[in-house]
């Protein structure tokens, strides 16, 4: 489904631009940064919809203090660092990558929590994100920022996530007056 939503946004992109424009960007950069903004989002959407999906309410929780704590910590460092943004644009918020951080910060909450399964396929797209914010027609970042957002994602997920196992038996012990007892509760 993320495919052919893709598909569709680059047949769309591809159709409305020139090859060229007047600051001589090739219809490629087009899409490439158009593709990244759109999956800085996705990401982590998709995070949060395969949590509810799969009702794992506390991978809700999780995902929500990683994402939330990727977020603040972004915006606090571009607030703090102040870095001019390498297109020269009079504005200086550059690092770290905002949407670096977060395509990381999803692709690496699903690949902690259920798995490189479904995480390499995450990672590749939060990748894209990555190299579409420094190649992009208007160049908003350089390798550096792209890095830190990338270490601010990843860094905030493994340190609130932990992987997914659907626990099935519980398995508890009590004594006391010289009394002991032993439950087994299977869960289906």
């Amino acid at each position: 489904m993320l495919f052919s939503v893709l598909s569709v946004f680059f047949s769309n992109s591809i159709l409305s631009q020139d090859t060229v424009d007047e600051g001589g960007h090739e219809q490629w950069e087009f899409i490439l940064e158009g593709s990244g903004d759109v999956l800085q989002l996705v990401l982590p959407v998709a995070a949060l919809t395969t949590t509810l999906i799969k009702k794992d309410y506390q991978g809700t929780k999780e995902f929500a203090f990683s994402y939330g704590s990727a977020m603040v910590l972004t915006h606090s460092l571009k607030y703090l660092i102040h870095k001019q943004r390498p297109e020269g644009r009079d504005r200086y918020d550059a690092f770290p990558s905002g949407h670096t951080a977060s395509a990381f910060s999803g692709a690496s909450f699903i690949q902690k929590r259920y798995g490189w399964k479904y995480g390499w396929p995450a990672y590749v797209l939060a990748a894209l994100v990555g190299v579409s914010r420094m190649e992009g027609p208007d160049g908003y970042h350089d390798i550096w920022d792209v890095i830190a957002g990338a270490s601010v994602g990843v860094g905030t997920t493994y340190l609130f996530t932990s992987p997914y196992q659907k626990q099935r038996f519980d398995i508890g012990f009590a004594s006391g007056n010289n009394n002991y007892l032993l439950t087994i509760r299977y869960h289906f």
